[in-house]
């Protein structure tokens, strides 16, 4: 990363107007692999801006390339296109390196790499046993038609073999093991494959694809509500504000819908239209003390943010997966909003909130730690606090390329 960083502040702590996201990097993400497995039967409407679905786009291109040669397919920090390309490329004539960044290479892999080779993929470590970089080679030959995987770790792990199932000689049947964590995002999955021709059946802990072609179909991508999780931040932590946010709808796939309910308990109000969501700041009346993100681990730092810049003293539930994301999320939150005096603090699995402490630093700077999504959580701390600084802030184009200039578009000053 480059060693540059921005000065954030906001003369009026008001904001007001519509702000119009790209499209969900989630949803985009999924779409891009279901239109390669398509044969060109599956199309594509309103795709992602974010880095890591270009980064994708990109590297399926690479794949379908000549196949006489190794490939060395790089997908930098984009952890969504290395779990789902583990799976993918399994499917392609060829020989691959998949590799990444320095931290991709830290984040665990095994248990997907486990269940496919189960099911006959050739794949082996180039480096550390359950890291990547992965060799892998393609066109393999399918034994079993049924896999055993863990819950609780990356629900990634089991979209990405979901992803390919229905392309595989016998279908696949998938035995989910324990807890399902973030369960919308296999539902998201699912509903995507559903809506371009691949049906399924999800009994109990059983979920099966039989071998079946996709149809002729359209894919349109909505607006990403993680992206929106940042803008209730804004409203949340303004004195006044009114924010519109066009084409985000009530029946989402989204799991990270769930920003509406639980930023009522933050005084933030939401009104779905038939054009899109209205956010509007109102009086908070709520006692509500423990918050679950077992389904919707990337609002957490957002929320876990806020909560400390309102002084509420609150309980979290389901932040395990953070450890294994970007960077370690929970170590990163407790370092930096330790930097204007809330603690977060473990015991076992429950997460406590202090804010007794909490005042306004002055001047403040904040680390990212290669992470988008802690340089989106901590921008809107500006409303609150008279200057921030964050560091490297150019993470976001990760998901949220043109955030600075939304902010900047809603009267936060950004220096240089």
């Amino acid at each position: 990363m480059n060693e540059i960083s921005i000065k954030l502040s906001h003369p009026t702590k008001q904001v007001s107007g519509t702000v119009q996201l790209t499209g969900s990097k989630s949803e985009s993400n999924r779409a891009l692999i279901i239109q390669a497995l398509s044969e060109s039967k599956v199309k594509v409407e309103n795709l992602s801006e974010a880095a890591d679905t270009a980064i994708l786009g990109r590297a399926l291109m690479q794949a379908h390339g000549d196949s006489s040669k190794q490939k060395i397919i790089d997908i930098g920090p984009a952890g969504t296109a290395m779990r789902f390309l583990t799976s993918y490329l399994n499917l392609l004539e060829g020989n691959f390196i998949l590799t990444g960044t320095e931290r991709m290479q830290q984040r665990p892999i095994g248990i997907l790499v486990d269940a496919l080779k189960s099911i006959g993929a050739d794949i082996h470590y180039t480096s550390k046993s359950g890291f990547p970089p992965l060799h892998i080679e393609g066109r393999m030959f399918q034994g079993k038609d049924k896999v055993t995987i863990k819950g609780n770790v990356s629900s990634q792990y089991i979209s990405s073999l979901l992803l390919i199932a229905s392309a595989l000689k016998k279908g696949l049947i998938i035995d989910i093991e324990g807890e399902l964590t973030s369960r919308p995002y296999v539902t998201m999955t699912l509903d995507m494959l559903k809506e371009a021709g691949i049906s399924h059946e999800w009994t109990g802990n059983t979920i099966h694809i039989a071998p079946q072609k996709h149809q002729e179909s359209v894919l349109y991508v909505e607006p990403d509500w993680s992206a929106a999780s940042y803008w209730y931040a804004i409203v949340a932590l303004s004195e006044n504000g009114e924010i519109f946010l066009p084409g985000l709808k009530r029946n989402s796939l989204q799991g990270d819908i769930a920003i509406a309910e639980i930023m009522n308990h933050f005084g933030v109000d939401t009104t779905f239209t038939t054009k899109g969501i209205h956010l509007k700041k109102v009086s908070v009346d709520s006692n509500k003390s423990l918050f679950d993100f077992k389904e919707c681990p990337d609002l957490a730092q957002t929320v876990v943010v806020v909560a400390a810049a309102l002084k509420r003293n609150v309980s979290f539930t389901g932040l395990e997966t953070l450890k294994i994301k970007e960077t370690d999320r929970i170590a990163a939150l407790q370092n930096e909003i330790s930097k204007f005096g809330a603690r977060l603090t473990a015991e076992n699995e429950m997460y406590y909130l202090t804010t007794e402490n909490v005042k306004d630093p002055g001047a403040v700077s904040f680390s990212t730690y290669e992470d988008h999504r802690m340089a989106m959580a901590f921008a809107p701390l500006a409303l609150v606090f008279n200057q921030i600084t964050i560091l490297e802030p150019q993470v976001v184009e990760k998901s949220y390329p043109i955030y600075w200039k939304h902010l900047a578009g809603q009267g936060f000053q950004i220096t240089e």
